[in-house]
């Protein structure tokens, strides 16, 4: 007597490869989302499940949760760079999208301003060269003698804001941002993300 054949479960198609940029976006968007709301201790566990990965997948990406952070970092600095390149942009443009993600960010803006903080050796020179990236993005859209144009004040203000922009709530986070560069007496357009 031959036994009946047990009912082999299906898994799901393994596209390696073909979803790996898929999958690092959308662990770069979900890191973001999680924490904005959540700190940068938030469980990378949870950033695994918003993005619809699972953690290994996650560990494949990225091998620890500075390198998770530094990835969004270099996202927002890339889309500032995108807003700056945009035609028609102006400065009060690039302001509304670096606004927005200073905001967005506002859980780990820390990492652009520390050496130590992520546990990399050259945490600092890679914070510098992305504050380099904003500011140059940010430079090229300064009037001439604008008010911001002398030596480090542009970055300055833009510590001052990013400093400001503290809160529990996303709405409160941008609130005190656009108020700090009302006070800087510098106009900011739209608070949102770069579409392109």
């Amino acid at each position: 007597m031959t036994q009946p054949l047990m009912p082999v479960e299906r898994r799901p198609a393994n596209h390696g490869p073909k979803v790996a940029a898929r999958n690092r976006d959308a662990l770069i968007a979900a890191a973001r989302e999680i924490f904005a709301s959540h700190g940068l201790d938030a469980p990378l566990s949870a950033i695994a499940r918003r993005a619809g990965v699972g953690q290994g997948v996650l560990y494949r990406h990225f091998p620890d949760r500075a390198a998770v952070a530094i990835a969004v970092l270099e996202e927002n600095v890339r889309q500032v760079e995108q807003a700056a390149a945009a035609e028609g942009a102006g400065l009060a443009d690039v302001l509304g999208v670096l606004t927005w993600h200073l905001k967005e960010s506002a859980a780990f803006l820390g990492l652009l301003h520390s050496g130590g903080a992520t546990g990399h050796s050259d945490a600092l020179a890679h914070a510098r060269d992305l504050s380099g990236r904003v500011e140059s993005a940010l430079r090229h859209h300064l009037p001439k003698r604008h008010r911001l144009g002398a030596a480090d004040d542009l970055m300055v203000a833009v510590a001052m804001v990013s400093g400001a922009t503290s809160g529990p709530t996303r709405e409160e986070r941008e609130r005190r941002a656009k108020a700090a560069w009302r006070l800087l007496d510098v106009q900011v357009g739209a608070v949102q993300p770069f579409e392109g």
